[in-house]
């Protein structure tokens, strides 16, 4: 190679390294001013609602004594559906990745994937003709064997649409997202700390529990947490599920509501003010959101010494 032609290509590669870098910034900035410019829409539309009497806003108490329920409604569903999958999920993953022979464990993976494509409509569909319907009369046996329990107080709905149906298919919506990112960082493991933990004498369960899980603990509250977007900000399901209501500590009896159902059944027919509070609405689950990527950010780097790269 001449010194004429080497002297060309590292002028094209230092040329694609600055158009490459370029679109990268571009991309980062572009999503950071999309973010910003929601955020700013949510704040100015949301002002009107905040600043409005109490008596104007829906339940003539004010905007935070009527978003107040719909939050606790909204963390309520998402503590339910992330209480029952993640445990799940995670014992999934590891099947997958250390348990099942390759050709079940590549079968059982797509299958898992599967899951997260279908519509959220279809889950819903499903909970309410379906799940709804098989589970109320264990509600009725929760009502009357545990009623005594705040959470489990009768009297059972009758239809089933309740808080506990709506995070119980909540769950089944998370599942596959927590177990298909907590099986690709099982996967990651470097093989020599699980070598070295068997040559050691540990059992399969004692290797995993050893050097498995402590290296995907980041990863593994970055999946929870990624599930717990999606289950506060999912919609049609739960709309579709829950029989809405004012708020009640049973999860086995009618009522609760979450931000994002509450958003889309009543925005159709909303106008005026009903429309800003809608969006102030939106406003708030935004900040839920936020703050939950912010707490799981602090948690992953509180833990980055077991990270991969280290």
């Amino acid at each position: 190679m001449t010194t004429n032609s080497l002297t060309t290509s590292q002028g094209a590669g230092r040329a694609g390294d600055k158009v490459f870098s370029g679109a990268a910034m571009a991309a980062g900035c572009l999503i950071l001013a999309v973010l910003f410019g929601v955020a700013l829409f949510l704040v100015v539309q949301a002002i009107p609602a905040l600043a409005a009497p109490p008596a104007d806003i829906q339940g003539g108490h004010g905007f935070f004594a009527y978003i107040a329920p719909i939050v606790v409604g909204t963390l309520i569903a998402a503590v339910i559906a992330l209480v029952i999958a993640t445990p799940v999920a995670i014992g999934v993953a590891l099947f997958i990745s250390h348990y099942a022979p390759r050709r079940l464990a590549s079968g059982l993976g797509y299958v898992v994937d599967l899951l997260a494509a279908i519509p959220s409509v279809v889950y819903g569909a499903w909970g309410a003709a379906f799940l709804a319907k098989e589970i109320s009369p264990a509600y009725d046996w929760l009502a009357n064997n545990l009623g005594w329990i705040p959470i489990f107080q009768g009297p059972a709905s009758a239809t089933g649409k309740t808080i506990l149906t709506a995070g119980i298919v909540l769950s089944v919506m998370v599942l596959p997202i927590i177990t298909s990112l907590s099986r690709e960082i099982f996967l990651q493991t470097p093989k020599l700390h699980e070598e070295a933990a068997l040559a050691l004498g540990a059992t399969r369960w004692e290797m995993i529990r050893m050097a498995v899980l402590p290296f995907g603990r980041p990863g593994i509250v970055s999946a929870i947490m990624l599930g717990l977007g999606r289950a506060l900000g999912e919609t049609m399901a739960v709309a579709l599920v829950l029989s809405s209501g004012v708020l009640t500590a049973s999860l086995i009896q009618s009522g609760n509501q979450t931000i994002a159902a509450e958003i889309a059944l009543n925005f159709p027919e909303a106008s005026g003010l009903k429309v800003n509070t809608l969006i102030a609405a939106g406003l708030v689950l935004f900040v839920i959101t936020l703050g939950v990527n912010m707490i799981a950010r602090w948690i992953i780097t509180k833990h980055k010494e077991f990270s991969g790269a280290n």
